[in-house]
């Protein structure tokens, strides 16, 4: 059965329209699950552990008497690290390791306080300082994640946040016949949050989670910002308790375009379309290439390899409902198109990735060179996997320490200072009818305290 996935070409008279249909995804969530959110999230501040607990039974299939039993401790993570293979322990240590290098050169770079004086002796600047907790979703309804923990750990730990909290949902499943499972404390998660130094976490998840992060509970205590991704529930959540709390963003479906040259073998390109297409449905890969000839070689990869992948029903969903191969004039061409996309996961699968990069301008994050898969990214590169999405790029960054830390302005004005600034201000401030603002700076002209 062959992939139905859509093929342009920038040359053809209906492109433009074809185009905008391919990006075209609607961020409104729906209005079903827009109330009951806030239902979930009123009954959450109201009565606290009870309503985590209802909903937890109601929505996980978890019957807890008391959140004591849902929460997890560094013993319980301890011991996963030991269950877990040495393989896996050595994987996880790598990844952390990268992490936290590139995070700290992050920090080196852009998290420290700084100041200066100026002519007359005022002082400036700014303070850095590390919130003091934050919460970190990972989601586990479908799949479990032991890279977005580390994701969103470490670079909190390396912006210096004295308590992480983790919440990650572990429901119950059936196993393919009518028997139900337990819920699962993945023993790789568990042992990921042991490298990352994770002391505290609950196995709880949905909007309910995310209300006992924001509103405290008698248990779970309320956290300054909540980072994570997770599925549409946690996405209204998060955005119905911005304000009360901070937040890293509200991801979309998982994206990846490949800008190729025709250099890189076709299975590689064809198994990087399908290393987001396994995501969701609704994720989305798109190739950008000028060499109509390989366009052709990727699709026959994608049919040959797509039956011998375990989550070749999803890929399928994926490709033929938002995947696209299209035909540019030109690699120029190409990257202008990038542009207009402002792609989640760019790769650029060129011989010479570094002639094509500086006319990139929109990207959660760039893949250089045939070897860079997005995958590689995903682990254990180092920068981080939690990136803006649905063309959000044009305006947002990838999650990191700066996300994990808040600045306050220092102003020391001396005497003098105070003569040049306060005849400033109080100009402004009578123009503006602020009286008191201006005879606050005018008492300090020629004045001592």
């Amino acid at each position: 059965m062959s992939v139905a996935i859509r093929q342009l070409a920038t040359s053809e008279p209906g492109f433009e329209a074809e185009f905008q249909r391919v990006l075209h995804w609607s961020a409104a969530t729906d209005d079903a699950i827009e109330q009951r959110v806030a239902a979930i999230l009123a009954e959450v501040r109201q009565r606290g552990d009870a309503a985590v607990l209802e909903y937890t039974a109601r929505f996980d299939g978890i019957e807890a008497e008391s959140m004591a039993s849902l929460e997890l401790t560094a013993d319980d993570f301890a011991a996963a690290y030991e269950l877990i293979s040495p393989a896996q322990r050595n994987a996880l240590r790598q990844a952390a390791r990268r992490i936290r290098s590139f995070h700290e050169r992050q920090l080196e770079s852009c998290g420290k306080s700084w100041s200066y004086r100026d002519e007359d002796g005022s002082l400036l600047g700014q303070k850095v300082t590390p919130l003091d907790r934050v919460g970190i979703y990972v989601p586990g309804g479908k799949a479990a994640y032991p890279s977005s923990l580390l994701m969103n750990a470490v670079p909190a730990q390396v912006a210096g946040v004295p308590e992480i909290v983790m919440v990650v949902p572990t429901p119950v499943r059936k196993d393919g016949t009518s028997n139900v499972l337990r819920g699962e404390r993945n023993p790789l998660v568990l042992a990921a949050a042991h490298v990352a130094g994770v002391a505290r976490a609950f196995t709880i998840g949905g909007a309910q989670a995310i209300g006992a992060l924001a509103y405290g509970t008698a248990t779970v205590p309320k956290v300054d910002k909540i980072t994570g991704p997770g599925n549409a529930y946690v996405a209204s959540a998060k955005k119905h308790v911005f304000g009360t709390v901070g937040i890293d963003m509200i991801a979309g479906p998982s994206e990846i375009l490949v800008l190729a040259d025709g250099s890189t073998p076709p299975d590689w390109v064809a198994m990087d379309l399908f290393s987001q297409a396994e995501h969701d449905e609704l994720a989305q890969s798109i190739l950008l290439c000028p060499d109509a000839g390989y366009i052709e070689r990727v699709r026959s990869a994608i049919e040959r390899l797509l039956p011998g992948m375990p989550r070749a029903a999803i890929i399928r969903a994926s490709l033929e409902g938002r995947g696209a191969l299209i035909h540019t004039r030109s690699m120029e061409e190409a990257c202008e198109l990038s542009n207009r996309i402002a792609p989640e996961h760019l790769e650029v699968s060129s011989n010479d990735p570094h002639r094509w990069e500086p006319l990139l301008r929109h990207a959660g994050a760039l893949f250089l060179g045939a070897y860079t898969s997005e995958s590689l990214g995903d682990y254990c590169a180092g920068p981080n996997h939690v990136l803006p999405t649905s063309g959000t790029a044009r305006f947002s960054s990838p999650l990191g320490v700066y996300d994990f830390q808040k600045r306050s302005s220092v102003i020391e004005v001396s005497r003098s200072g105070a003569q040049t600034l306060g005849v400033i201000a109080a100009e402004l401030a009578y123009g503006e009818g602020l009286q008191a603002h201006a005879r606050a700076a005018e008492m300090r002209l020629q004045s001592k305290p």
